[in-house]
């Protein structure tokens, strides 16, 4: 297929990146995964390629992907993995829940892009953001300050690297197993926030990474290095 685009994404095994590789594979694209899990729905398509690892596992990230990315050219590279933590009091949780957040949301998408900038050619890197990062609601602590940090993370790299373009991008709210999590499991009447998000538009996976699929082209007309949200844009 001359048209074929490489895509790389974090976090397929469920929700919104199992929907965003599916959808991009269906188109006729190649898509490289990372991620603990191999999503059995995706293995079936001959241009899905799978890369087994923790993102947790910071330190030894680079030298482990390393030979998965090499000399490969991506035109578009999906940051979307990425942990809630337990939605409770700052106060109340424990430092070593908050770090395995920042790990995730934060330092693997660090490691990850340098190691892309070095070892491959990119085009466009996304991380997928949330309106908590610019919102300090009770008892999303850790996830927000880690959504906070991916933001600006992206915002230093599009300044140390110009040749490829950067996007912070919230979403919106879809169904995914963070969502489902928050709308069973967390008491709306101590936590003000999960009462606003269930009674929020919620969109299903393929909804969500149709729509972004079809904005994706579009950020590259807002500086990059820009925080944006996709319920905000024309």
């Amino acid at each position: 297929m001359p048209n074929r685009k490489n895509i790389l994404i974090t976090g397929v095994s469920s929700g919104l990146g199992e929907a965003l590789a599916k959808t991009y594979l269906e188109n006729g694209d190649s898509v490289y995964a990372i991620g603990k899990t191999l999503p059995k729905k995706l293995d079936r398509y001959p241009h899905f390629f799978f890369f087994p690892y923790d993102l947790s596992e910071t330190f030894t990230l680079q030298s482990s992907i390393k030979e998965f990315v090499k000399n490969h050219s991506f035109d578009m590279v999906i940051l979307n993995a990425g942990i809630l933590g337990e939605i409770q009091e700052l106060t109340k949780t424990d430092l070593m829940d908050a770090k395995e957040v920042m790990e995730i949301n934060v330092w693997a998408n660090k490691e990850l892009i340098a190691l892309l900038s070095t070892h491959s050619n990119v085009k466009q890197i996304i991380g997928i953001s949330s309106g908590a990062a610019l919102i300090g609601s009770k008892g999303w602590g850790a996830y927000a300050l880690s959504k906070t940090a991916l933001n600006m993370l992206l915002n230093v790299y599009a300044k140390e690297l110009p040749a490829i373009h950067f996007t912070a991008l919230a979403p919106g709210v879809i169904d995914t197993p963070m969502v489902r999590h928050i709308i069973e499991n967390v008491d709306d009447r101590k936590f003000s926030a999960a009462k606003k998000l269930k009674e929020s538009s919620i969109l299903t996976p393929q909804q969500a990474a149709e729509l972004l699929i079809n904005t994706f082209p579009k950020l590259l007309d807002y500086e990059s290095g820009s925080f944006l949200d996709i319920r905000t844009l024309d």
